[in-house]
This record gives structure tokens, C-alpha cells and sequence, in this order.
């Protein structure tokens, strides 16, 4: 089976495994780099990987639209549910998983913070890592570089989804340094380009990728997608 992953700009992201529609930190209708609306999306589950604007955005009226099971840590999944009416969120915390129909969700670690919109406390921010047909997918999310990548990569990560886009996540150079701890077979950019204070070049990104790990460096366009 093949696993279609579509960026939609930003840190969106959508995996879909034929079967099922994964959709991670929705941000469409006040995203610049997104090509669809929030509107337009149909999926079965939202990972929400911390509770800053730009990937909370719309996961609730994609959730309640569409009744996609919606999973996030504890302190999100609370105040979705009590100021947006998601209804039955599943929540989580690092370290935990969970099975969903389509494989299994393992929540991991993520150095950032998790405010929410309105000021509430979102608990700590996290990664993901998606176990679908025993291909694992890494979606290190909005983190700095940190030393215990190299443990995620032990579970054998087939794809790496990293940030690079700096000031508010790890840069090029920190994400470099992470892909040689997580050891995926091939790694993707992410968290760049929406607004000048993270713009980046991918492309020498992927030259350092190239030059300095044994990852294959994917560069996508908002809108295209990559067949893992």
C-alpha cells in the first residue's frame, strides 16, 4: 500500500494511507502558503501537535464538520472541547500511544512552547510518530534541536518530516544535525517560508542533507504531494 503526504504550507500536513486521511496542525484559511481552505478538506483524524494559532487554527471546524476523531495532549483537547465543541477528542501526552484504524499514533517530544489563542495553557508541545503498515513516519513538529532524536530514530524511521525554518524552530543547520539522529530514509522540510522571519532555502538545505547524512532530501511545492 502506498502513502500519499501532501503539504499544504506551513506545518500542515495531509497522510493518506487509501484508506484513511490523517491531517496534522491544520492551518488553511489564514494561511498564506496554502493553496485550499479549510473547507475543502475532508479527513478522518487531526493530530494537533501544540496549541499556537498556526496549528490550531481550524482543527475545530474541521472536526466538527467532518467528524474526524481529533488528537492532541490533554490541556488541548480540553479547552477544544469545552470552547469549540469538539466532542470526545482523544488526548495524550508524550511518550504514549494510541491505535487508530489506521495503525498506531505515538506521541513524542518536542522542545517549544503550547500556548493557546486565548492565553490558556496548552501543556507541552510534541511530535508524532505514525506507525502505518509498519512504516514509520517522524513529524518532529515545532522543536529545537535535541539529543534524544537519536531514540526516535531507533525505532527505524522510514520519513522525517523536520522544521528548518529557525527563530521559532530549529534552522538548517540544527535540522542537519538532527537528521543524522533520527537516521530516516528520507527526510522532508517543513515550517518554512510562510512569512519572512522564516524564510529558508530549501534547496541548500537538501545540499547539506546530501553532503552531510545518508537521508534523501524531498523538497515539496504547497499543494504536491510525496508517495512514501
Amino acid at each position: 500500500m502506498s502513502i500519499h503526504l501532501t503539504w499544504y504550507g506551513h506545518a500542515t500536513w495531509l497522510v493518506d494511507t487509501g484508506n484513511h486521511k490523517i491531517l496534522l496542525d491544520p492551518f488553511f484559511n489564514d494561511n498564506p502558503a496554502s493553496p485550499i481552505k479549510a473547507e475543502d478538506v475532508e479527513v478522518d483524524t487531526i493530530l494537533v501537535s501544540h496549541g499556537h494559532f498556526d496549528h490550531i487554527a481550524d482543527a475545530a471546524s474541521i472536526a466538527n464538520r467532518s467528524g474526524a476523531k481529533l488528537v492532541a495532549n490533554y490541556e488541548v483537547c480540553q479547552w477544544l472541547a469545552a470552547n469549540h465543541s469538539v466532542q470526545e477528542p482523544a488526548d495524550m501526552n508524550p511518550g504514549g500511544e494510541i491505535e487508530m484504524p489506521w495503525g498506531l499514533v505515538k506521541m513524542v517530544p518536542a522542545v517549544h512552547s503550547s500556548g493557546l489563542p486565548d492565553g490558556s495553557y496548552g501543556g507541552v508541545a510534541a511530535g508524532f510518530v505514525l506507525t502505518i503498515d509498519e512504516v514509520k513516519i517522524y513529524f518532529a513538529c515545532d522543536t529545537a534541536l535535541f539529543g534524544d532524536m537519536n531514540l526516535i530514530g531507533d525505532m527505524g524511521i522510514q520519513l522525517a518530516v523536520l522544521p528548518i525554518g529557525d527563530r521559532y524552530t530549529m534552522g538548517l543547520a540544527d535540522s542537519v544535525k538532527a537528521a543524522q539522529l533520527v537516521k530516516a530514509k528520507q527526510v522532508l522540510p517543513s515550517h518554512y517560508d510562510t512569512w519572512p522571519p522564516i524564510e529558508q532555502d530549501a534547496l541548500a538545505w537538501c545540499e547539506m542533507i546530501r553532503g552531510s547524512t545518508a537521508s534523501t532530501p524531498i523538497v515539496l511545492e504547497p499543494g504536491k504531494t510525496h508517495i512514501v
